[in-house]
């Protein structure tokens, strides 16, 4: 089984390139167990996402909300915002569809009908649920234009446009009363710089002042922000940031354990080893060589 490296950046953007040749479009079907550490990491992307749960069942974090989606049942996950998926079953396959918020509609229907959503701070997300009309119609189309992609007929980006159309009209008839809230949007630049700050700065020593000054907060507000947001303390997700790194170092035949530890930032190889088998249920040693055996 080939194990992915999901990429983004410092940001934690997401490097994926969601498009195809000739549109902002990608829609593909991913298993979560087949990434790195076994689930999709925090990340976000400018991108709008339509997410259908095609076998298992997957917990689903927004920025600070958590959603279960079963098996048949979607999510919209809106742009910017932070988001993680964890297989909850086990075997959880899902199709993705990632459209830029500029291609969902006319560029004279943007402003009025797009651009509102996608500002709006109440809205980091929308379950589908299957058993709604609105929600199966989505569904569905995310299927056929997943088909579309696949197969190319002609003229199938007419039609993808077509399904995009509908998918969009769908999700807004439900009339949703949107809200724009300042603080919530400075609170999520400042979550997000942090994270860009630990991400560039990872393997130096870093202690909770370095955090909290990039996001221009007291200590005990940084704190606060990761408690509420990401549901763990700054250092906690610092010292898990280094083991995620680590394990990519780890598939390498030439790395060993002890350069491993210095290159993701501990300071200590029995430190390393005693986080890393708190967060993975096994050795670094153990997983290097259960790696290299696949």
């Amino acid at each position: 089984m080939q194990i992915k490296n999901f990429k983004v950046d410092q940001s934690l953007k997401e490097l994926t390139s969601h498009r195809t040749v000739v549109m902002p479009v990608a829609c593909y079907e991913t298993e979560i167990a087949h990434n790195i550490n076994g689930k999709i990491p925090l990340h976000w992307h400018e991108e709008i996402q339509f997410v259908l749960i095609k076998k298992g069942e997957a917990m689903f974090q927004i920025n600070e909300e958590k959603r279960m989606v079963s098996e048949g049942d979607g999510i919209f996950i809106n742009s910017g915002c932070l988001h993680l998926a964890e297989d909850v079953s086990g075997d959880c396959i899902y199709i993705c569809l990632n459209v830029s918020p500029h291609f969902m509609l006319p560029q004279e229907l943007f402003t009025s009908n797009i651009y509102p959503y996608i500002q709006a701070t109440n809205l980091p997300y929308i379950y589908m649920d299957a058993y709604d009309q609105w929600g199966k119609n989505i569904l569905d189309s995310m299927i056929k234009i997943k088909s579309l992609i696949q197969h190319k007929p002609p003229f199938y980006e007419v039609d993808i446009s077509s399904q995009l159309t509908f998918i969009w009209q769908q999700l807004i008839m439900n009339g949703f009363q949107l809200e724009y809230d300042r603080t919530e949007v400075e609170k999520n630049r400042r979550m997000k710089e942090m994270l860009n700050w630990i991400h560039l700065h990872y393997a130096e020593k870093v202690a909770l002042n370095d955090i909290a000054r990039a996001g221009q907060l007291s200590s005990s507000e940084c704190c606060r922000y990761f408690k509420r947001i990401l549901k763990t303390t700054p250092i906690s997700y610092l010292i898990n940031y280094r083991i995620q790194k680590s394990l990519i170092l780890l598939q390498d035949p030439e790395s060993n354990v002890t350069e491993v530890a210095f290159k993701v930032g501990f300071n200590s190889t029995s430190y390393f080893i005693s986080k890393f088998r708190k967060s993975m249920d096994i050795t670094p040693s153990a997983y290097k060589k259960e790696r290299q055996a696949k």
